[in-house]
């Protein structure tokens, strides 16, 4: 194997993937963030549910 060739072509790829990696973990939190901050907005919506439920059943 020509390592004269081989060398350089593989040194080459170092770029592209450390793009795809810093892509990857980029993408890979806005995922868990989105997710999170769905979660908190359900809870958030049942608490206020839950708010005016009482304050309905309090009026009767």
């Amino acid at each position: 194997m020509n390592w004269d060739v081989v060398g350089p072509a593989l040194l080459s790829l170092l770029p592209p993937l450390g793009m795809v990696g810093i892509v990857y973990f980029l993408f890979k939190s806005l995922i868990g963030a989105d997710a999170k901050e769905r979660k908190v907005r359900a809870q958030i919506e049942i608490e206020e549910r839950a708010k005016a439920a009482k304050a309905s059943a309090s009026k009767k």
